[in-house]
């Protein structure tokens, strides 16, 4: 017999014949650790530090003036936000404007009046608001009204401006009472 070492602490036989015996299966069996030292060894495992994420830097075009806003627009997409814009501007002279999330914001104190937001087809119109508050008879408005409801507009020619012009009284009003 020849005997071989291996890297663990007991050494193994081998039988030189060409017939090798089977290495003995150890039993299923594990023993439990008891209670006391598995509560000990959670205590004493450092737990890793949460990793503090990075808060994102803000918008170099916050709190701008509007006016870059319009003037980025394509040619098909001006003429509906400067009407929109006016149709703010004459219900709303007291609102201050910003940019805030890269469109323009009208404030009235620290309330939102409305916003407009451009996108590559369409002009929306948001207006800010809990469930029920704009009447809209005719279904122009989208969204689920959660928080508020919007105006999608592809023309200045389908804006509707008598609908508009009540939809920011209200929004004008919310705000001034806060």
């Amino acid at each position: 017999m020849v005997t071989v070492k291996r890297t663990s602490a007991k050494p193994t036989t081998r039988s030189t014949s060409a017939t090798r015996a089977k290495p003995k299966a150890k039993p299923a069996t594990t023993k439990a650790k008891p209670a006391a030292t598995k509560a000990r060894s959670k205590a004493t495992t450092p737990k890793a530090a949460p990793v503090a994420r990075k808060k994102p830097a803000p918008r170099a075009d916050l709190g701008k003036p509007i006016d870059g806003f319009f003037k980025r627009q394509s040619a098909a997409l001006q003429p509906i936000a400067r009407a929109l814009r006016a149709l703010i501007e004459s219900a709303a002279p007291e609102a201050r404007s910003s940019i805030k999330w890269g469109m323009p914001f009208f404030m009235i104190g620290d309330s939102m009046v409305c916003a407009i937001g451009a996108h590559k087809a369409h002009v929306n119109l948001i207006l800010s608001g809990p469930p029920g508050t704009f009447s809209d008879p005719d279904g122009l408005l989208s969204g689920d009204g959660k928080t508020g409801r919007h105006l999608k507009l592809t023309a200045s020619d389908t804006l509707p401006t008598a609908a508009v012009r009540g939809w920011l009284r209200t929004a004008v009003a919310r705000a001034r009472q806060g």
